[in-house]
């Protein structure tokens, strides 16, 4: 396979989710072929939200998920399909090749990053200004040495789970700043 039949130029009538399996395809066939190696079984879904372009997530040696951001492929779909497809499929590749304790973006996956013809780069730099994100409420906690803002998940977790975060500094239990001592 040569480095042109998996550059990021569009085919003719693909739509930007088409346009990004096939290049995740693509890029997945390359590196079986520069490894000599079986790639594993590859679902895609464009559900992931917020500002996080893309996830890959192996279950085991045999199967992954990627999962992209189809609001950021809609707003960006070229540099998408340059920069997030590859770095995603590099997480697989690098993870097939080296083993779960390797780095998620350490030397393997920049080599993949590479190979692929891209720049590795850990974020994207994509203008996220026009995506609808929430926003989460935050709840003031307590420790021995000062006061902390706690999420509304993690405020959540301790109220219905008793889940106890502790302090990074004093190693002290944060407590909501209503409990009775405060």
């Amino acid at each position: 396979m040569t480095r042109e039949s998996i550059t990021s130029e569009p085919e003719a009538g693909l739509s930007p989710l088409e346009h990004a399996k096939a290049r995740t395809g693509a890029l997945l066939r390359e590196a079986e072929a520069w490894l000599r190696l079986a790639m594993p079984r590859v679902e895609i879904r464009f559900d992931l939200r917020g500002t996080a372009a893309g996830q890959a997530r192996m279950r085991d040696r045999s199967f992954a998920l990627i999962r992209y951001n189809a609001a950021l492929l809609g707003l960006h779909p070229e540099v998408f399909v340059a920069e997030t497809v590859p770095h995603e499929v590099a997480h697989v590749v690098a993870f097939t090749k080296h083993g779960a304790c390797i780095r998620p973006h350490g030397a393997e996956w920049q080599a993949v990053m590479r190979h692929f013809g891209v720049e590795p780069s850990r974020c994207h730099r994509y203008d996220v200004s026009k995506l609808r994100t929430r926003s989460l409420q935050r709840f003031l906690y307590r420790c021995g040495c000062g006061t902390h803002q706690i999420s509304s998940i993690r405020h959540n977790r301790i109220c219905r789970q008793g889940t106890v975060y502790l302090c990074r500094r004093c190693r002290q239990p944060l407590r909501h700043e209503t409990e009775p001592g405060y």
